[in-house]
C-alpha cells in the first residue's frame, strides 16, 4: 500500500498490491495515466517506500534498508530508465554507459567490451563519440537503456522506455529486452501504452486506480 496526505485527507495511491517478477522474463504494466504504474515501480526500485505491505528484492525487505545500504543496492543491482533519460549532457553516448559502471564499481578492464555490446544492443555504435544535445529523442532514449543495462543488474525498471521510438524502432527495443532478460537473467519491469507491444512480454498486469486488475 502507498498513500500520501492532501488537505487533510489520506490518498491512496497503490492498495492490494500483490505482484512477484521472475529472472530471464519481461513483464509489462498497461494502464491509463493515473493508475499508478509509476508509483509502483518506484517501490519496486527502493526510490520510495510503502505506507504498509512488503517489497522484497532477491530475499531481502528493500524497505527496510538503511539509506545508505538502499544507495548501494540501486546502484549494483538495479537499473532504471526514466522518461528524462537522466543522461549527463558533458559526456558522450559511450561515457554514459561507462559511468553506471564506474558507479557499480566494475572493474576498468571489462568497460570496453560491456560497453560496446550494450551500444550494439541499442543500435547506436556509428553514434557513440556524440554528445546527448547531438543525438536526438529517441537515440538518447536508446542511450538511457545501453546505460542501463551495462552494470548488469538483477533488475530492470523501465518507466515508458519506448515512448520516444517509432513503431519499428520500438519493436526493437522490446526484442532488446527480451535478449537481455534471457541471456543475463535479469527480471525486467516496464511500463507501456503502446497495446502493439503487449504481446512480447511473458506477463502483462493491467492497473486502474492503484490496484492490479484481471483482464475482461
Amino acid at each position: 500500500m502507498k498513500s500520501f496526505r492532501s488537505g487533510g485527507r489520506q490518498i491512496e495511491v497503490l492498495n492490494g498490491i500483490e505482484m512477484r517478477l521472475f529472472a530471464g522474463r519481461l513483464t509489462m504494466l498497461r494502464g491509463r495515466s493515473g493508475s499508478g504504474k509509476t508509483t509502483l515501480l518506484n517501490l519496486l526500485g527502493g526510490l520510495d517506500r510503502p505506507t504498509a505491505g512488503e517489497v522484497l528484492f532477491a530475499g531481502r525487505p528493500l524497505h527496510r534498508l538503511s539509506d545508505k545500504r538502499l544507495t548501494v543496492v540501486r546502484r549494483r543491482e538495479i537499473g532504471f530508465i526514466f522518461q528524462s533519460f537522466a543522461l549527463l549532457p558533458l559526456l558522450t553516448a559511450r561515457e554514459n554507459v561507462e559511468l553506471s559502471l564506474r558507479m557499480a564499481g566494475v572493474p576498468r578492464s571489462q568497460w570496453k567490451d560491456r560497453v560496446d555490446r550494450c551500444i550494439d544492443l541499442v543500435g547506436l555504435t556509428k553514434r557513440a563519440s556524440h554528445l546527448p544535445s547531438e543525438l536526438s529523442g529517441g537515440e538518447q532514449q536508446r542511450v538511457a537503456i545501453a546505460k542501463a543495462i551495462a552494470h548488469r543488474p538483477r533488475l530492470l525498471l523501465a518507466d515508458e522506455p519506448t515512448a520516444e521510438l517509432d513503431s519499428l524502432m520500438a519493436s526493437r527495443m522490446i526484442a532488446a529486452f527480451r535478449e537481455i532478460a534471457e541471456e543475463e537473467r535479469i527480471a525486467i519491469c516496464l511500463t507501456t501504452h503502446d497495446s502493439s507491444l503487449w504481446g512480447a512480454a511473458d506477463i502483462v498486469y493491467r492497473m486502474a486506480d492503484g490496484r492490479i486488475v484481471p483482464e475482461n
